[in-house]
């Protein structure tokens, strides 16, 4: 565990949470004066319980999730010029992964922002799914009632499972709708679009009717006007 600059109602804050909790804790950090917690996903719930009840955090601002699928890597920097182009948004054969698919166990991860009034503080607590399909956690919707929503989008946009929710259906997608659009993997185009019918006189689902491209970046290749020689040849050309 390692933390970084802060002020002292937070290194108190921080040395209190680590004195007694530190089996439960895996990271402990801090950026621009907050305080990031990383907690395994089996003791979040006893750490959830103590900083509400012991430290005071009383409020749960927000709680959502995050998927990690190539983060820190960037396809789109590259040495060299691609002759092949990206297909971002275009693969609809991933949207929902077979059920013997293991994810990366840092990939999929909920995040808790919690306030403190009483205190004048602010934390963040992490946690990680690990490798389950489909992602889960347990719930915290009996420790702040706020989560209940919440949860349900992060379950709607991610994926992500919380074990004990009361009511863990889709919140903001239809109930129709497939797959989980804020996942990194999921295609810009979707599966499916709705039209209305003019012959049913309703509104009906159809597969998307989108058809997958590549898209090729605008790349000038070995431009002669950029060379040495071509330059001295135009500017003899120009003085004859």
């Amino acid at each position: 565990m390692r933390a970084g600059k802060m002020n002292k109602r937070y290194t108190d804050f921080v040395t209190e949470l680590q004195n007694g909790y530190a089996s439960a804790l895996t990271l402990v950090g801090s950026r621009v004066g907050e305080v990031t917690v990383e907690v395994s996903k089996d003791r979040i719930t006893e750490v959830a319980t103590a900083l509400r009840d012991k430290f005071g955090f009383e409020i749960l601002v927000d709680l959502c999730g995050v998927d990690y699928l190539g983060y820190g890597d960037s396809e789109w920097e590259t040495h060299g010029a691609t002759d092949n182009g990206f297909s971002r948004g275009v693969n609809r054969d991933i949207i929902v992964p077979d059920a013997d698919t293991l994810y990366h166990e840092k990939r999929f991860a909920v995040v808790y922002h919690l306030l403190s009034i009483s205190r004048n503080l602010r934390v963040r607590v992490r946690v990680y799914c690990g490798e389950s399909n489909p992602p889960i956690v347990p719930s915290v919707v009996d420790i702040w009632s706020s989560a209940n929503w919440y949860e349900r989008e992060a379950y709607d946009l991610f994926g992500i499972m919380f074990h004990g929710h009361p009511d863990l259906r889709r919140i903001l997608t239809d109930y129709g709708f497939i797959g989980h659009p804020f996942r990194k993997d999921f295609p810009l185009s979707g599966n499916l679009e709705v039209i209305y019918d003019e012959e049913k006189e309703r509104v009906v689902y159809q597969p998307v009717s989108i058809e997958p491209r590549t898209l090729v970046p605008r790349v000038i290749r070995d431009d002669t006007r950029y060379t040495p020689d071509s330059n001295q040849s135009s500017l003899g050309e120009a003085d004859g």
